[in-house]
């Protein structure tokens, strides 16, 4: 069963793709974020590639500070707007709440530009004064 075959995938193979730990494809099934599609004779998870699209938007969520509850709100969003039957009313709703998640997500990641930076001064800031002491006693900067 390959990843890209249109088969169902078992979770090693999701978590091998979506670079998660199967503790955590097993964690976001028990909350309800991401429920496989099948399960095999044997009970096994088994996953789809759309499985897979809503995975990697919630790894993408999570650095950013996003809680469960707005991690589910933003995968039901997107299915609202990818569902041709969705009222207007709904699919107003889901736009309104996927931009509430862009503001957030901007924000969070010019937050962590800053403390990229911050690390970034730091480490060559200690490169420039291991490269002068030649000791390794902490010395003052």
């Amino acid at each position: 069963m390959g990843d890209d075959d249109g088969m169902h995938m078992q979770i090693g193979q999701v978590a091998h793709r979506t670079e998660l730990s199967i503790r955590t494809v097993r964690h976001y099934d028990d909350v309800g974020l991401v429920v496989p599609s099948e399960r095999s004779v044997g009970g096994f998870r088994l996953y789809t590639e759309a499985d897979v699209e809503r995975l990697l938007v919630i790894r993408r969520m999570k650095p950013l500070g996003f809680t469960l509850a707005e991690m589910k709100g933003l995968l039901d969003a997107l299915d609202v707007v990818n569902d041709d039957s969705a009222t207007e009313k709904e699919r107003s709703e889901a736009e309104d709440f996927i931009n509430e998640c862009h503001g957030k997500a901007s924000e969070s990641c010019t937050t962590l530009r800053r403390q990229l930076a911050y690390a970034e001064e730091l480490t060559e800031l200690l490169a420039a004064r291991s490269a002068t002491s030649g000791s390794s006693s902490p010395a003052s900067l």
